[in-house]
């Protein structure tokens, strides 16, 4: 930090300096943030472990009180479930037939927005991007929240061929989600017959192209199912960072949505949350 505050406190040009001090503040707040997540974490592992907080207080040198004012506040461990720091949304554009402009689509923007609102909650900082109408995105990024499905992007296709449990699958009724283990497949209920308000969503941590790392893939079979992964998200994010943390992993989500408008209703997970590095 010296360093860094020597380095910085150098800068001749006024305007340079005070872009540098504004990133470096960013930075900085960024890392007090994770720290105290971290911290949380910590004790919350500790005691389910089975030490009491006054062990934990008496081994890291602090007061029982102090203990117990970190473990039920600050930001909570499971934010990590979406990213370190910071994340960036990303949703796929569009072409405008009427002209030569480009849009995100009110069912993606919606999702996109949920989303945003749900790493809010957890004191991530959020950016945004766009998977280009030709389908084109770079995915060797960090904390990258993808909201895109096989069919819109050659990047992300490739990227699900990765999932080695759960395919995406297209025949003359439309797309399937397939669960390799069982042989089971999952269908949207706007392909049955007769037609139900229910849809399929696909959410898996994938590993990156220059496999340096991972992102979070989200993607319905219909707008529907993506918003029904984002609200399983909001509703049930600890349970499912306590089962997989920042590892590899997939499940199919089933939503139930209202017919008119089109909200979540219920939902549910439709096969077991696959860990990737299970045999």
């Amino acid at each position: 930090m010296p360093g860094e505050f020597e380095r910085i406190s150098q800068i001749g040009d006024p305007f340079e300096l005070l872009r540098a001090t504004t990133e470096r503040l960013a930075e900085a707040q960024q890392e007090v943030t994770e720290l105290a997540r971290l911290r949380r974490r910590l004790i919350q592992d500790l005691h389910a472990q089975g030490m009491s907080y006054a062990q934990i207080a008496v081994e890291a040198g602090l007061s029982r009180g102090r203990i117990h004012q970190i473990r039920h506040t600050g930001p909570a461990p499971e934010g990590a479930f979406l990213g370190i720091g910071g994340v960036m949304v990303v949703t796929p554009l569009r072409p405008d037939p009427a002209s030569d402009c480009t849009y995100v689509a009110l069912d993606d923007l919606n999702t996109g927005k949920r989303l945003e609102d749900l790493a809010r909650t957890f004191d991530l900082k959020v950016d945004y991007d766009h998977v280009s109408v030709a389908g084109q995105i770079d995915l060797n990024r960090g904390g990258l929240l993808v909201i895109c499905g096989p069919q819109m992007s050659e990047a992300m296709r490739q990227a699900y061929e990765k999932d080695p449990v759960i395919t995406w699958e297209r025949d003359e009724v439309g797309w399937l989600l397939r669960d390799t283990c069982t042989g089971e497949g999952y269908r949207s209920g706007q392909e049955s017959d007769p037609q139900r308000p229910y849809d399929l969503g696909y959410l898996g941590r994938l590993p990156r192209p220059d496999g340096q790392g991972t992102l979070l893939a989200i993607a319905g079979i219909h707008p529907e199912g993506s918003l029904g992964v984002v609200h399983r998200l909001a509703t049930d994010i600890g349970t499912l960072w306590g089962q997989v943390g920042n590892e590899p992993f997939s499940v199919v989500v089933g939503t139930e949505y209202d017919p008119v408008t089109h909200e979540p209703v219920r939902t549910e997970l439709l096969t077991p949350l696959y860990k990737h590095d299970q045999p």
